[in-house]
């Protein structure tokens, strides 16, 4: 081979050495931002060419999938009740992508994971199509109405949780949405998913308070004030005395007064009453005797401080603050810089009732293949021990006496063992605003604690001064709790 001819020779090789490295570089190491990209078209016609999977309760599909005439999308989404199951499911929507389980488990749904493989690969041998997983839930459908009926036309919400296993079994948020409203591409789906939004529409029923809100627990954070005090051993005896002065003054201020509601009688009284009657003199000095450092500590291990609460869809953060002796007082009984989710409050009753143990909260069970091999199965996991068994016992001790004599008698149920705390906080500037209202439980019978529960109401239509978490959580509660009972039977 001559000169010129060699030239070109390695010129043509070093061309299709270069085409060679550019599609092996687009193909495994830019494969994945490609696919991902919300600007590539064929991604989003892959996931709509077939039905997607559905996300089950009970062993019956919530979700389902009908045929449209929307260009190049043969599929979309439909929800069945799709309100109450919102703050579950998340939304699949052709033209603004999804969110929650619809989100974390598109793969699975839409049958492009890469646990499916030999689903797919069964698949392209006999012809069929591809088919979509199924997403099992821990959600339990009798306890979901409960909730979702119970919040009715209030804004507010609810999480449920078997103590023993962490599994979720009712998380309800209202004002809602129905996710079928938009699903599509139309013009019509456009403006029912703008209506949505938070600039169009105030009452935000997009989003998930059970999970995504933070509120100041109130009175039902003395529940971990009371735990700290058993932990550090400020007081060993639930029945016995406390050195709690009335009038107390917080620490560190010119005579600044923490009050009591009404003309409840607190002065000195034990824990047993002063949860029993809700008194903020007593747990707002407790929280001031142990201090920051240890109050933090013992909320942090109920689940506070944690930002990566995942359900799977990640909780929004509960805070309990590093903060200055009065502030932390007022910390201590659920107020000043203190911010829960309903989640997170479940997860406190539920590890008083599980004998301090607090299992990882979850609703995802298992992710089942199309031809129903089960790909992932759920194992329930510890993720603290915020009090010792014997203390655990303590704390249910006076809980239950909240529920048979205090502020929390709503919540009675013929022949089960409930325990609760009531709580009302204080909302806006000056507490200007109508306060939440609150209610943690649980509810144990001789076979077990099958289920701890966190309400919140943020807004009602109730007159300000019938505001409590007794008049208006703690019904809710209830209904909640018998639903899952009737369930256990």
């Amino acid at each position: 081979m001559n000169k010129p001819l060699r030239r070109v020779a390695i010129f043509c090789g070093l061309l299709v050495l270069a085409l060679l490295v550019r599609v092996n570089w687009v193909q495994f190491v830019e494969g994945d931002q490609l696919k991902n990209d919300t600007n590539n078209r064929r991604v989003a016609i892959e996931r709509y060419s077939t039905p997607r999977g559905n996300i089950i309760v009970d062993g019956k599909a919530i979700t389902g999938s009908t045929t449209t005439d929307s260009g190049d999308f043969k599929y979309k989404r439909t929800y069945k009740n799709g309100k109450m199951w919102a703050p579950v499911t998340g939304y699949a929507s052709q033209a603004f992508d999804a969110n929650q389980l619809e989100k974390l488990n598109d793969g699975i749904l839409t049958g492009t994971d890469d646990r499916l493989f030999f689903s797919r690969t069964v698949d392209m041998f006999t012809g069929s199509k591809q088919k979509g997983g199924n997403v099992v839930t821990t959600l339990d459908a009798k306890a979901q109405k409960a909730a979702f009926e119970g919040l009715g036309n209030q804004k507010g919400a609810v999480a449920a949780i078997n103590p023993e296993t962490g599994a979720i079994l009712a998380l309800a948020s209202t004002p809602s949405y129905d996710p079928s409203t938009f699903a599509g591409m139309s013009n019509k789906d456009a403006e029912a998913y703008n209506g949505l939004l938070k600039k169009n529409n105030p009452d935000e029923p997009m989003l998930n308070r059970a999970l995504r809100q933070t509120y100041p627990p109130g009175s039902t954070f003395k529940v971990v004030t009371a735990s700290a005090a058993l932990e550090n051993g400020l007081y060993t005896d639930v029945d016995a005395k406390t050195d709690s002065p009335v009038p107390y003054t917080l620490p560190d201020t010119a005579g600044l007064p923490l009050k009591n509601e009404g003309s409840i009688q607190c002065e000195n009284v034990s824990l047993r009453e002063a949860l029993r009657l809700s008194c903020n003199t007593v747990f707002g000095k407790v929280s001031a005797d142990l201090g920051n450092k240890k109050m933090k500590a013992e909320a942090e291990k109920f689940g506070f401080n944690n930002s990566k609460i995942d359900t799977p869809v990640r909780a929004a953060e509960s805070i309990f603050p590093t903060d200055n002796r009065p502030q932390n007082a007022m910390a201590g009984i659920g107020q000043a810089s203190n911010r829960a989710t309903p989640l997170q409050m479940a997860m406190v009753a539920s590890a008083v009732a599980n004998g301090g143990k607090l299992m990882r909260p979850y609703m995802v069970d298992q992710l089942v293949a199309p031809n129903l091999n089960v790909v992932q199965q759920h194992t329930p996991q510890e993720m603290s021990r915020p009090l010792s068994p014997e203390n655990a016992q303590k704390i249910q001790s006076i809980m239950e006496t909240v529920v048979k004599s205090g502020t929390g008698t709503n919540a009675q149920i013929p022949n089960v063992t409930v325990g609760g705390k009531t709580g009302t906080a204080q909302h806006g500037e000056n507490n200007k605003d109508n306060p939440y209202a609150w209610f943690i439980s649980y509810a144990k019978t001789d076979k077990g604690t099958p289920v701890a529960v966190a309400v919140v109401i943020e807004g009602s239509d109730t007159l300000r001064d019938d505001i409590a978490g007794g008049k208006l959580a703690a019904p809710i509660a209830k209904r909640v709790m018998e639903a899952v009972l009737e369930g256990e039977k």
